[in-house]
């Protein structure tokens, strides 16, 4: 056989080898799985009213909480509130750009000291939601606040969690737990009152905060007044201190990198709600955070804004636990 023969042989001997490689590469791969298909951008539409009555009253509004009036024969609650969250959010989503945590910071060093005086000098209690974490970073919050003998403290998550993103009913109950017994710790007493970090419930929330023997929340806006809480349809006996982003420094002082130009526009917003609420007889809870509030142009709003409600007479300053037994109290007794 010459050399050609031979050459074109082996090409055919590799060709048909290959060839043979290639199917049984075939015969032996296996279909690749197809991918699962997107979610439906609008789940609701596919879902029967049942479905979405269920969703919608997992928390509800229960019995509205409104009494003819408040102690002292006043006529409107006002309910102060800071969330003392400082540098705990860029923490719990490991931000670790020290322009944001400084301006955290802030909040405990500068901002907190300077709101504690205005109400030394107003003579007025408030309510301060702290995240356990930011309160083992900055040990000195909390005896500073309770060493006015006229302010409460209240839980506001371990590390300013989003719990609907978290979405994890064991880390979440942990999570609480570790938040009650640090406060507890550091307090010396077990606290009543819970805000959720950001205001945002998973579904898992209300049945733990129920559990936990909370006397009430104040995360929800289903009224502008005090109501119970219902966990799918049935009453819990949880008050609800209602907030709303309208009476929060946050959406003015945290947008566009906390820009807000001039308090005064922020003072006004503040200055009408109150006014309706006194015209209504009602609650007012007003939410701010001591690194947003705390700065000096902001604190003189603030003084002017308290001097205006007292101007107005018929105010019953209170922190929210007082005004929580209070209309815990229209529950026990049945009366409106």
């Amino acid at each position: 056989m010459n050399a050609f023969r031979l050459a074109v042989l082996g090409s055919v001997v590799v060709a048909v080898a290959f060839a043979a490689g290639c199917s049984q590469d075939r015969v032996g791969a296996q279909t690749p799985a197809a991918a699962p298909p997107p979610p439906h951008p609008l789940p609701g539409v596919t879902k029967s009213l049942e479905q979405l009555e269920s969703e919608m009253f997992h928390v509800g509004a229960g019995r509205r909480l409104k009494p003819p009036s408040w102690p002292g024969g006043n006529r409107v609650a006002v309910a102060l509130s800071f969330d003392v969250d400082n540098a705990t959010m860029a923490l719990s989503q490991g931000n670790l750009d020290y322009e944001v945590l400084s301006r955290g910071e802030y909040g405990a060093v500068d901002g907190l000291p300077r709101l504690l005086r205005l109400l030394d000098a107003q003579q007025v209690p408030a309510s301060f939601f702290i995240p356990a974490v930011s309160a083992l970073l900055h040990p000195q919050m909390v005896p500073e606040i309770l060493a006015r003998n006229r302010h409460e403290i209240g839980v506001h998550g371990w590390i300013h969690e989003r719990l609907p993103l978290l979405n994890d009913e064991k880390e979440e109950q942990r999570l609480l737990t570790q938040s009650i017994e640090t406060l507890t710790k550091v307090m010396g007493k077990r606290p009543v009152g819970y805000r959720a970090p950001s205001w945002k419930f998973s579904r898992y929330t209300l049945k733990q905060i129920v559990d936990a023997g909370f006397l009430y929340d104040s995360s929800l806006m289903a009224s502008d007044d005090g109501y119970e809480v219902n966990l799918d349809g049935k009453p819990t006996g949880l008050v609800e201190l209602p907030i709303e982003r309208i009476v929060d420094d946050a959406p003015y002082f945290g947008a566009a990198d906390g820009s807000m130009p001039s308090p005064e526009h922020v003072l006004e917003v503040f200055r009408s709600e109150f006014d309706v609420a006194w015209d209504e007889r009602g609650l007012y809870v007003l939410t701010m955070h001591p690194h947003y509030m705390g700065h000096r142009s902001r604190v003189a709003a603030l003084d002017r804004l308290i001097r205006h409600m007292k101007s107005k007479g018929g105010v019953w300053f209170a922190t929210h636990e007082d005004i929580a037994r209070h209309l815990k109290a229209m529950l026990t007794t049945g009366t409106n």
